[in-house]
C-alpha cells in the first residue's frame, strides 16, 4: 500500500505540476512538499487529502472494522504440531486418511 508521500507524488506528477507548482496551488511551503515525497515526515491525512484534491484526483477512502477472526486462527495454528496441522487440513478439505494422488 503506497504511503502518503507517494500518492502526493504520484498525483503531482500525473498532474504534471512541479512540486513549487503544487506548492503555489495549495499554500504549502515546496520543502514540506518534498519531505513528504520523500518520505521524510509524513503529511496529516486533512493535507494528503487537500493535495491529492489541488492536483484534479480524488482519493477515496472507507474504513472498516479490523476482523481479528484470522489473528486468531494463526496462533491456534501455531500451536499445533505439524501432524496435527495436517490432520486439520486433511479434515478441512474432506480426503480420507491413506489415500494417495496420482
Amino acid at each position: 500500500m503506497p504511503r502518503g508521500g507517494e500518492l502526493i507524488r504520484e498525483a503531482r506528477l500525473r498532474a504534471g505540476l512541479t512540486q513549487k507548482e503544487l506548492s503555489e496551488l495549495t499554500g504549502r511551503e515546496r520543502s514540506v512538499i518534498a519531505r513528504w515525497e520523500q518520505g521524510v515526515i509524513s503529511p496529516p491525512l486533512d493535507s494528503l487529502l487537500q493535495i491529492i484534491n489541488a492536483c484534479g484526483f480524488d482519493l477515496p477512502m472507507t474504513l472498516l472494522p479490523i476482523d481479528k477472526s484470522a489473528d486468531e486462527e494463526l496462533r491456534e495454528a501455531l500451536l499445533e504440531t505439524p501432524s496435527e496441522r495436517v490432520e486439520r487440513l486433511i479434515r478441512a478439505r474432506g480426503w480420507k486418511r491413506g489415500r494417495t494422488r496420482r
